[in-house]
């Protein structure tokens, strides 16, 4: 078994990042300009969204966090992302999910100009992947090829099962791996909550991808020996242990799965840390397409 160490992988994207924004500088251009809008206080996105930002300070972008309360209304988050849109100054932009239970994320999604939205959520941006032209891809998916990239995984002809089909993990990761490029060309299986007999799928798999959400609900038993698995997951789950209370969990049964696993990441330090550094690299592109570089 080889772990797939997402900190060696961001450690050397965060320096490729470094290193262009350097240029940028040494040009005469501003740095690149993520803004994140934080709404509410979830326990989760406020982790997301400093890590995001401190992500920007070690590669020298500019950041902007912008917080609402959570009673903002849907026409208020709205006008937020219009002037966002037409900020000069920004190249892209975030607003982080989950929201409050009475506003529209699909709202707010549609909302952002696709040519600022880093997260790569709209439908012109997830269109465009499917259709493999450029596009900013999805920054967790994003992260997962980069991964497969990095330790050189073959992934031509494999046998590839996604667990969990949402627009922002699933979805656009079984289409990423089955496009005709490397990593892809996989033979693509995508499960889900109603999926019957859901580990008679994922025994096939020579590459596993969980993204559910749901703490070690991969179990030995629904792993085929040598596969490569991507654990997406990462729940709270209460410990008193923990000075926090609580630890980070993935979608795998780590212990019990790795011993069986060709590659495996952990959870924490593996998919996690390169979706920020996906979301960097995003946002630079933004700041290149803007004529920055």
């Amino acid at each position: 078994m080889q772990l797939i160490d997402g900190k060696v992988v961001a450690a050397q994207a965060t320096a490729d990042l470094a290193a262009a924004v350097a240029q940028l500088t040494a040009a005469g251009h501003r740095p690149p300009h993520l803004a994140a809008v934080l709404v509410g206080n979830d326990g989760a996105s406020e982790t997301y969204v400093a890590s995001k930002v401190k992500s920007c300070e070690e590669v020298g972008f500019r950041s902007t966090l912008l917080r609402y309360p959570a009673t903002i209304t849907q026409a208020e988050l709205l006008a937020v992302v219009a002037r966002l849109n037409s900020d000069p100054e920004v190249d892209g932009f975030i607003v982080q999910l989950p929201l409050p239970a009475h506003l529209s994320a699909e709202a707010v999604t549609l909302a952002i100009d696709p040519a600022k939205d880093v997260d790569g959520f709209h439908p012109a941006n997830l269109g465009r992947m499917a259709l493999n032209l450029p596009a900013y891809i999805p920054a967790t998916p994003y992260g997962i090829v980069q991964m497969l990239a990095h330790y050189q995984i073959e992934t031509s002809g494999k046998h590839c099962v996604v667990v969990g089909r949402s627009p922002i993990v699933g979805l656009p990761i079984s289409i990423l791996l089955g496009r005709n490029t490397y990593p892809g060309n996989c033979t693509v299986t995508l499960t889900h909550s109603r999926t019957p007999d859901l580990a008679a799928h994922t025994r096939q798999a020579d590459l596993l991808i969980a993204a559910l959400g749901r703490p070690g609900f991969i179990t030995a038993e629904m792993v085929k020996p040598g596969a490569v698995v991507i654990d997406v997951g990462i729940t709270r789950v209460p410990d008193a242990t923990k000075k926090t209370g609580f630890r980070i969990q993935g979608d795998v049964d780590f212990a019990a799965v790795a011993p069986l696993a060709s590659y495996i990441t952990p959870v924490p330090g593996g998919v996690g840390l390169m979706t920020v550094a996906s979301l960097l690299k995003n946002t630079l592109l933004a700041a290149q397409r803007r004529g920055l570089g």
